[in-house]
């Protein structure tokens, strides 16, 4: 009972995602929505952790299953897609690179910051 409860947690957070993808004009995918509204609500303790925790846990899990659909869709429009492959392919490994860069240049620097506050916390 405790993960359908979890679970339908998450379903109406995401139903309120759709539902402003509906209303506000702006370009923003519903699943974006959902994210925010969720992350501001465990930001400000509206939800507790233990409210999503374990059904978020399970959906992590099997997130590479869900992502055969798109595999498989790919695949179909592969006659499309064909004449962009080296564009696509040339921007992904940029993107990728670019994200790698910035993701371990971000937590270096949050590591620094931590190490220098334990430090002034260590010499008070």
């Amino acid at each position: 009972m405790k993960y359908l409860q979890q679970f339908l947690l998450i379903l109406c957070i995401s139903f309120v995602g759709e539902f402003l993808k509906y209303v506000l004009p702006l370009p923003i995918p519903a699943s974006i929505y959902g994210m925010v509204i969720l992350f501001v609500g465990l930001l400000t303790g509206l939800i507790k952790l233990e409210q999503v925790k374990d059904v978020g846990k399970f959906l992590i899990e099997i997130m590479p299953v869900m992502f055969i659909p798109a595999g498989v869709g790919l695949m179909e429009s592969w006659g499309t897609l064909k004449p962009f492959v080296l564009p696509v392919s040339v921007i992904t490994v940029i993107t990728i690179v670019t994200v790698m860069a910035a993701t371990g240049i971000c937590s270096q620097w949050v590591i620094r910051k931590e190490k220098k506050q334990e430090g002034g916390a260590a010499n008070e």
